[in-house]
Formats: structure tokens, C-alpha cells, sequence
């Protein structure tokens, strides 16, 4: 147990840390966000809620990473909760052996695998993702506004553009460190992406497993269809205690290709489609990636 006066010194050292955070935040652009609740504030290049932005600054001040660590990172709600699931699946595979009871079953995927941030196209799922977990006794931002502010790069983690980018040129530097998936690859031919996935982080599958058809149950364990129909994951709460709980079903929308076009006219598509032309053009990367007039490749 703790002294008071050592209750006291630890008092005074909190309070004085969110004094040097309050000053620091008061230099940092900032900008409303896609809920009314909270605005953006944007550092080194990408944009964050309050919430994250001190998660992520005491990460790099104090996080020390590992040479077996494995980091999942993606742009919110382009495939990260499956990619948890697949990733938690293929890990313990040995120590859940057993699938009928399997963790996945009763324990959503981010429970699993933390967000570094918080526990230690993408578009129209992004606003579609925000105005869920907004209350519904505020206003919801419009399509147009959402759209408006994507384009400027002003949303989580954001610009999307120079996410994908970053990654994909660390990708070209350093492929042995690191594996750049496209959701659209997997979500056509799930099974391949698994095993490689499997090879990447060092749990290859053995011959002996593929022939007892380890990596397809695996799949199956881990698809859209599987999991969002589980009750855990149209119950409860992500979070439940803290102040950005977020109801678990919130995560699992459609996962359908190309749904975006039950929600932007041809103007709103043209609009992205032309940013990503000029910012992915002569990349590299895969081609219904950088080539965005090939609409039916687009993630909802």
C-alpha cells in the first residue's frame, strides 16, 4: 500500500503531466471531428480524438517493442476486426484446439488483441462506423460533411491516402518485416491470405494440419458470416466502463464489396476516385487499389 505522501507526490505528478498535455495540445491544429462529441487534432501527419492522441504519445514515450511482436495496422473499418480474429486464431490454434469452444466464441475479436493505443475505401464504412457509435440523442454528421472532410484527410488516423502509402513503400523496404494485405484479396479468396498470413508471423501450418483442414476451419471460424452472428457480438459493449464504450455490433456491418453505391452518387465516387488516382498513380500498388474507376473492387 501506498504512503499518503507518496499518494500525494503521485497526485501532484499526474496533475502536472495533464497541465504539460493541455499546453501542448493548445499548439496542434484541430478541427470537428466525424461525431459531434469530439473534435480532431492533428500530429505528425495524421489525426486523432483526445482519446487516442494521449494513448498514442504515451506509446512512443514508453512502449518498447520486441523482435517476436506482431502489429496489426490498418485504417479503422477496413477489415481490422477480422484480421484480429484471424490473426488470435492462427496463434493459439494449439492451445484452442478445440473450435466448438473456441474464445472467438464468447470474446469479440479487440478483446483479444488490444489496441496498442488504448490498452497498454473505406469511406462509407467510416461514416457509417461514427454515426453508429454516436449517440442517438445528437446529431449525426451528414454524408456530405463526412465526405468533405476524408477528402482533407481529416479522419481517425487519417489521410487514408497517406496511410496505405506509408505502409505500402515500408512494405517495398523492408518486406521480411513487414506483410501488406488488401481486404479485397481476402475477402475473394480467404484461404490463401490465411496461410500466408500463418507463414508471415511464424505459425506456418503443418502438413499434417492442412490435410485435417486446420487453415480452411480456421476461416470459417474467423468469417464476417460466423462472427456477426455470434452473441457476443450483437450484445453488449466494447469498453462497457469507459468513456468510449461502444456497442459490439457496431463493428460488424456488411463487409459486402461494393456497397458503396447504395450511398454516393456518381459525383461523390468520381470526387475519391480521383484523389486516389493522383495519390496512388505509378505506386505499385495493386491495381483495383490504385486504379479506382474499377468500382466493383471497392470495400463498403
Amino acid at each position: 500500500m501506498m504512503s499518503f505522501e507518496q499518494n500525494k507526490e503521485e497526485e501532484q505528478s499526474l496533475q502536472k503531466a495533464d497541465q504539460s498535455f493541455a499546453e501542448f495540445l493548445s499548439t496542434l491544429p484541430r478541427d470537428y471531428g466525424w461525431t459531434p462529441l469530439f473534435d480532431c487534432y492533428l500530429y505528425q501527419g495524421c489525426w486523432y480524438y483526445l482519446f487516442f492522441l494521449r494513448g498514442v504519445i504515451a506509446a512512443q514515450q514508453h512502449f518498447e517493442a520486441q523482435p517476436t511482436d506482431i502489429f496489426l495496422c490498418s485504417v479503422p473499418k477496413s477489415g481490422t476486426t477480422w484480421l484480429k480474429a484471424l490473426v488470435f486464431a492462427i496463434v493459439t490454434r494449439k492451445k484452442y484446439s478445440d473450435l466448438s469452444s473456441h474464445p472467438l466464441l464468447s470474446t469479440m475479436p479487440h478483446e483479444c488483441i488490444p489496441f496498442l493505443e488504448v490498452d497498454v475505401d473505406a469511406f462509407v464504412s467510416l461514416w457509417n462506423f461514427a454515426n453508429r457509435v454516436t449517440p442517438k440523442d445528437t446529431t449525426h454528421i451528414s454524408l456530405e460533411e463526412a465526405l468533405e472532410l476524408f477528402c482533407k484527410g481529416v479522419s481517425y488516423y487519417g489521410p487514408y491516402w497517406d496511410h496505405v502509402l506509408g505502409f505500402w513503400k515500408a512494405r517495398k523496404e523492408a518486406p521480411q518485416r513487414l506483410l501488406f494485405l488488401v481486404y479485397e484479396e481476402m475477402r475473394k479468396n480467404p484461404l490463401p491470405s490465411v496461410k500466408n498470413l500463418a507463414d508471415f508471423i511464424g505459425h506456418p501450418f503443418s502438413v499434417e494440419e492442412e490435410n485435417e483442414g486446420v487453415p480452411q476451419k480456421i476461416a470459417e471460424l474467423c468469417s464476417f458470416e460466423n462472427l456477426s452472428n455470434l452473441d457476443v457480438n450483437k450484445k453488449g459493449k466494447h469498453r462497457p466502463e469507459s468513456a468510449v464504450a461502444i456497442e459490439n455490433r457496431a463493428f460488424f456491418r456488411k463487409s459486402k464489396i461494393g456497397d458503396w453505391r447504395s450511398h454516393l452518387t456518381p459525383e461523390m465516387a468520381e470526387r475519391l476516385d480521383q484523389i486516389t488516382r493522383e495519390k496512388f498513380g505509378g505506386t505499385g500498388l495493386p491495381s483495383y487499389v490504385s486504379d479506382a474507376n474499377t468500382h466493383d473492387m471497392h470495400k463498403e
